[in-house]
């Protein structure tokens, strides 16, 4: 696609709150029509919905999940619990009919962690693993407007990291406008859009309509979804990463054993 300097980019990787995101963003900016499913894509666009001279006619807020690119300029850059992320991505897959129905959890996870599992819906080799596309930006982001969010962080106080993105793009918020687009944009909300827009939303059009595309939104949701052993696989490959994030490990190797903290 072609890039312009002042265009923002709202990027994560897959599964990570992306799309909330844009609804909170678009809430707090347009006040004429609340973001929904049926215009999400004309008001923030994804990059992958629409050809060039497409994205040139749209607003220039894009949602991408690719990995560092210098082009981007300006960038909101959300970050979540790769274990959540784990959990999130292997009942996208199954709604997306790349993953069987029942497929157990321990075959999924080193298949997700290697990058390359599924098909263009779940793997882009732009997009890299959850360790890739983080630590690129991350090790990349200086020398442009950046700003980074948590998942857990919104999901605890919403309204205060809204606060972070209005400041960051130069919005004046006040209390009132921050709680409206915290409103519109509330986990219950989209679950009623999505049930009357489901076929209306490019992403959720073709899937398994029996499969919600937002599930629970909560925080640690891993701790009763992966096994033991995928647990400390992730947290052996990708734990450096996720300390520095503060995201506590629950296991520990120590010499011929695995201790749980």
């Amino acid at each position: 696609m072609t890039v312009f300097p002042d265009d923002l980019f709202v990027v994560s990787y897959p599964r990570s709150g992306n799309t909330w995101t844009r609804f909170l963003l678009g809430n707090l900016i347009y006040q004429d029509e609340p973001i929904t499913f049926a215009n999400v894509e004309r008001r923030l666009p994804s990059i992958y919905l629409f050809s060039n001279r497409q994205l040139s006619r749209l607003p220039r807020i894009f949602k991408s999940h690719d990995c560092f690119d210098p082009r981007y300029k300006n960038v909101i850059y959300i970050v979540r619990d790769p274990r959540d992320v784990t959990v999130s991505a292997y009942h996208y897959s199954i709604k997306v009919r790349i993953l069987a129905e029942g497929c157990p959890m321990e075959d999924f996870v080193p298949k997700f962690m290697s990058g390359t599992f599924g098909s263009g819906l779940l793997a882009d080799p732009r997009w890299g693993s959850w360790y890739d596309n983080v630590a690129s930006w991350l090790a990349m982001r200086h020398n442009r407007k950046f700003l980074l969010l948590r998942y857990e962080d919104l999901l605890q106080d919403t309204e205060q990291e809204l606060r972070k993105v209005a400041t960051f793009l130069n919005i004046a918020a006040n209390p009132e406008r921050l709680r409206c687009a915290v409103e519109l944009s509330s986990a219950e909300r989209l679950r009623e859009l999505e049930k009357i827009q489901s076929k209306d939303w490019a992403v959720t059009r073709d899937t398994r309509q029996d499969k919600p595309f937002v599930r629970m939104a909560v925080a640690e949701s891993w701790k009763s979804e992966l096994p033991s052993a995928s647990v400390l696989a992730i947290e052996e490959g990708w734990g450096d990463l996720m300390q520095k994030l503060g995201y506590k490990l629950s296991c520990t190797r120590t010499i011929g054993s695995v201790n749980v903290l």
